[in-house]
């Protein structure tokens, strides 16, 4: 069983910053990939970024350059910073791990970016 917790979501304007986190309630270290979904209403959830054991990153297209996901062992935690935020960036932001062939997601936070 793994828990995960986010947080870091928030309003920000068009063009700011926000850096979510993903703390595991185990260590990390063993999950092979972890990852950041996004679902704005009335759209499905999507991956916005993936990151494995051996740091190997996916990005989907719409925040390539503009948003980082990383991981820290140490504090089995999972980051996304993310920059120049826009208005469609706008959505509930997902953790997703995947521990034993079984996925686990946290509760979500929202990110509203404002034009």
């Amino acid at each position: 069983q793994v828990q995960l917790v986010e947080s870091g979501g928030g309003l920000v304007q068009a063009g700011g910053s926000l850096r979510l986190s993903c703390a595991a309630s185990t260590s990390i270290f063993s999950i092979n990939r972890m990852g950041w979904y996004r679902q704005a209403p009335g759209k499905q959830r999507e991956l916005v970024a993936d990151i494995t054991s051996n740091d190997n990153t996916n990005y989907t297209d719409s925040v390539k350059g503009r948003f980082t996901i990383t991981r820290d062992n140490a504090k089995n935690t999972v980051y996304l910073q993310m920059n120049s935020l826009k208005p469609e960036d706008t959505a509930v932001y997902y953790c997703k791990a995947v521990f034993k062939y079984v996925v686990y997601w946290g509760q979500g936070t929202q990110v509203t970016v404002s034009s």
